[in-house]
């Protein structure tokens, strides 16, 4: 039995000394990864202490990520990445510098926004709102892990009226970036499920999954999205998708392969789908795509969005929706957490939806982004480049592909854009092995392109990559 002794304690609290005894243990290896701990009553009988001086040692470690908890199972030690320390490593940070990225003319693959586009004055009078009218212990204290009601409530009306969900306050977590939930998932769900993500999908959420000590596979997609019968074959219990606009192809996910994906779910107790929303609000024709949450009986899905398209990248405010039977079990392993957005863009967040000016501002959006997208495919269309390519998916999202019908490699079209100052990416960077197509497409992402430079990015771009497709033939 795992034991320590208090004698030498000295100003520290009880909980403060044990938690830095076990963390100690773990960074020395004496405590091996995935061992178990014992339980918080029989630690604290066995040391002599009250159960909650256990219970806050625990907490403090897990919110760390030294150890982890399984359902019904207990605490156990987490698996951490080896480090070897250094302690010849010069102190001074003489030699340090910042990594510059290139100053491009356009940029067609970060995502941004126009600074004209934010609705500063009207965020301002809200925040001014809330700081004259909030009850001041409010907009000063720490907040559920959930966030505050009366953004949850907010969330709740406009998830109804424009996504179709209908959901309880109590269901939505809000959080700090989509990449701190996804985290908060794993710590719910366990490390020790197989996570599977989309292939060709964003290269980032599936290094989030494995920074995280998670198994995480790569399911290959056809034209209606990933393949079901993938899923068995990688033993995936958790998948995460984005089934109303997928990056970087734009498929949007036909209703047949979301029941075949919802029943794939239903099969197991422990499966669950990730829902990842992020780009719904920006279909430029017809209506929103309906969310799997909506159709979904079973509660086997997992609603996530973020304001980071709709405000702005820099906009760390996102939230999950709940099935209902995960959100006890979320509060009893996990409510020890405060919220991680700041109280005061909480409430002047929840009277932006409440009040009105989100809906404005997502239609002004769209109307500007349509008007982006439009000229692009103008000046595309008259450009000298125009005979070499197909465009592909233009209506949904705020990217389109431009296929360019070459056999030019996709690192020399890069190439040849940034030494004109474009920068581009193609959908074979977004696979985790080899691209299943290989056709060469070009990720026109738009969203933060600025009006005056379309005409002249179009045209940097068509000369040098019909240049580097005419030498190819010669």
């Amino acid at each position: 039995m795992l034991t320590y002794s208090f004698e030498t304690i000295g100003s520290e609290s009880m909980y403060e000394y044990l938690y830095h005894c076990i963390k100690t243990d773990i960074l020395q290896k004496k405590l091996k990864p995935d061992e178990k701990l014992p339980s918080k009553r029989v630690f604290a009988k066995n040391l002599g202490v009250s159960v909650i001086t256990v219970e806050n040692a625990y907490a403090q470690l897990a919110a760390e990520g030294y150890i982890y908890t399984q359902p019904k199972r207990g605490y156990f030690v987490a698996n951490l990445e080896k480090q070897t320390l250094q302690p010849t490593l010069e102190k001074s940070r003489d030699g340090l510098q910042p990594k510059k990225e290139p100053a491009y003319y356009a940029d067609f693959v970060k995502n941004s926004v126009a600074p004209d586009s934010f609705p500063f004055s009207v965020w301002a009078k809200l925040l001014r709102d809330v700081m004259d009218t909030e009850n001041q212990t409010s907009l000063l204290s720490d907040t559920s892990v959930g966030g505050v009601m009366e953004l949850r409530q907010a969330l709740v009306e406009h998830l109804y009226q424009f996504r179709g969900l209908s959901v309880e306050p109590e269901q939505i977590i809000v959080g700090a970036g989509t990449q701190y939930l996804y985290s908060v998932i794993i710590q719910l769900l366990g490390r020790n499920r197989t996570y599977a993500v989309e292939d060709p999908g964003y290269t980032r959420l599936s290094k989030i999954y494995e920074s995280n000590d998670v198994k995480c596979c790569h399911i290959p997609m056809d034209d209606f999205g990933v393949i079901p019968e993938s899923l068995k074959s990688c033993g995936t219990d958790i998948l995460h998708i984005t089934p109303s606009h997928h990056f970087p192809t734009g498929i949007v996910m036909p209703v047949s392969r979301r029941y075949e994906l919802l029943s794939w779910a239903a099969q197991e107790k422990e499966r669950y789908i990730i829902e990842d929303d992020y780009d719904c609000e920006f279909r430029l024709f017809g209506k929103p795509i309906p969310t799997l949450q909506s159709i979904d009986v079973m509660e086997k899905v997992i609603y996530i969005n973020t304001f980071s398209k709709s405000l702005a990248p820099t906009f760390r405010i996102s939230y999950m929706v709940l099935p209902k039977h995960l959100v006890n079990l979320f509060y009893r392993q996990l409510g020890f957490y405060s919220c991680t957005v700041s109280t005061f863009e909480q409430f002047t967040l929840a009277r932006f939806i409440s009040e009105g000016y989100f809906e404005k501002h997502i239609n002004r959006m769209r109307t500007y982004y349509r008007k982006q997208r439009d000229a692009i495919l103008k000046a595309l269309r008259q450009s000298e480049l125009n005979p070499y390519i197909t465009i592909q998916e233009e209506d949904s999202g705020l990217h389109f592909l431009m296929e360019v019908n070459t056999d030019v490699e996709d690192a020399k079209l890069i190439a040849a854009a940034k030494d004109v100052g474009i920068r581009i990416s193609c959908v074979s960077q977004y696979y985790h092995g080899q691209p299943g197509d290989q056709t060469h497409k070009i990720i026109i992402n738009y969203s933060g392109l600025e009006t005056e430079k379309i005409e002249a990015a179009i045209k940097r771009l068509s000369e040098s990559i019909v240049n580097v497709v005419q030498q190819d033939k010669s």
